[in-house]
Parts: C-alpha cells; structure tokens; sequence
C-alpha cells in the first residue's frame, strides 16, 4: 500500500476512532442513548480498516505512527467538539508526537 498517501490513512482513521470512542463516552458519561454505540461500532470498525491501509511496512510502525495523529487529532476534538482551548502544552506536546511519527514513518531504513 506504499502508494497511499499517509494524510489520506490516518487523518481518516483518527476522526473515525476519535468518534467511535466518544459515542461510548457520550452513553456511558454523559447519559445519551445506548443508540450512540452503533454508529460508533461502525466508526471504530472504519478506524481498523484504515489503518490496515497505512503506507507503512509493517504494522508495528503503522501503530506507532497513527499514535501521534491520534494525540494531536485528540486536542483538536477536545478544542472543536467538547470547547477546551488548547494551551501550550497541548500544542507543544501534539507538535513532539507528529514529529515523532515523521520520523517513524519517513526515516530512511538501512537493509
């Protein structure tokens, strides 16, 4: 899958796992209707199928790559959806994950 551009993976991937995970937390925390966990079984299920389509080697790295998406996708939600503007820790420690996760994704390989 060395073809697929990674932005077109794993931004995906974070909204859907983002917002399957916050259907159960809307059911179990903040009294919503057990409804909510269908349409976010099918997000986590869309989760998993993207990220089986990662640009990356193996599936190790493709994990540990999404990890940075997902920690600075998350202060993105926590901004847009539950209204916590992020400071600069949030900011500085999102940035350290995507570099990270460059790193993983992009460093060049020996052999």
């Amino acid at each position: 899958m060395a073809g697929i551009s990674p932005a077109l993976v794993y931004l995906p991937a974070a909204i859907a796992e983002i917002s399957g995970c916050y259907a159960l937390w809307a059911w179990l925390r903040l009294g919503r209707s057990a409804l909510w966990l269908i349409p976010g079984a099918g997000a986590l299920a869309a989760f998993a199928t993207l990220l089986a389509l990662s640009p990356a080697d193996n599936a190790g790295r493709a994990y540990a790559t999404y990890g940075g998406i997902y920690i600075a996708a998350s202060v993105l939600w926590s901004w847009w959806v539950d209204d916590v503007v992020p400071d600069r820790w949030d900011i500085g420690g999102a940035a350290v994950c995507l570099a990270g996760s460059a790193l993983i994704l992009f460093g060049p390989r020996s052999g």
